[in-house]
């Protein structure tokens, strides 16, 4: 299985084509967008961007199975705890776009995917998932999760850090092999920041956000047990697991 993730789109319309074309290679088989699909400070409003975008993951879905997790940007109003949700993205009905809340087995990966919580209630929700998709786990399971993880260096801009403290309880709960996540553009490129790391057996990746007409992203080979990373003017690729888990995972 080949994914092909991205995050922090921030309703960059190019980068969405890109993301169409790039998604058209039969190599691809799984399309994650970990949160900010939209922009709050885009002078388009919110519900015209949720057709737009709505659109756009139709499109995605004609060509791979589509994860898309919300971040801050993408939240639209209070839910049924009245807290702040993203509803448009909730609304999207394509077969093949499953977004927060959802979790899915496709070919031998878990794949789950986690709403931006905005207090006790919608944090109260991501633990029960994370429970529920805990039993019966194969063997690699993949999170979806907008924000980086605290003690890893995916939360610093280059200025101070962003810490996820509950998302690095989960890990450390539930240790799930990776974690997709984002909303620290600058994480791969600023000092002491990074693209990459581990908590304990689990790699978390940012593919960060950057100028150019192609979006930093990362690309996700189960076969080969590779990330590659494409940061526009960098890029770097990674074992997917630790050696001895690799062997494991690869039943050699």
């Amino acid at each position: 299985m080949r994914i092909l993730s991205v995050s922090d789109l921030h309703y960059r319309l190019p980068h969405y084509d890109w993301l169409v074309k790039a998604a058209q290679d039969p190599g691809i088989d799984v399309v994650v967008l970990a949160g900010d699909l939209a922009d709050v400070v885009s002078p388009v409003p919110i519900d015209v961007q949720a057709v737009v975008l709505d659109s756009y993951l139709r499109r995605l879905s004609d060509h791979a199975l589509v994860l898309a997790s919300s971040g801050n940007h993408d939240l639209d109003g209070p839910g049924d705890s009245g807290e702040q949700v993203a509803a448009w993205l909730r609304r999207v009905d394509a077969d093949r776009v499953l977004v927060d809340g959802a979790s899915t087995d496709v070919d031998g990966v878990r794949f789950t995917v986690c709403p931006w919580w905005d207090g006790p209630a919608t944090r109260a929700d991501v633990d029960a998932q994370l429970a529920d998709a805990a039993v019966g786990r194969p063997d690699l399971w993949v999170w979806i999760y907008h924000s980086p993880p605290a003690g890893t260096p995916l939360c610093r801009d280059g200025r101070r850090e962003f810490p996820d403290h509950d998302l690095a309880a989960w890990i450390d709960e539930h240790q799930p092999d990776i974690v997709i996540c984002g909303h620290i553009h600058q994480a791969p490129w600023a000092k002491g920041g990074s693209w990459h790391a581990r908590l304990g057996r689990t790699l978390v990746l940012n593919a960060g956000k950057q100028i150019g007409h192609v979006p930093p992203h990362i690309t996700i080979d189960t076969a080969a047990l590779t990330a590659h990373w494409f940061g526009v003017f960098d890029s770097e690729t990674i074992d997917l697991l630790p050696d001895v888990e690799a062997i494991d995972l690869a039943g050699q």
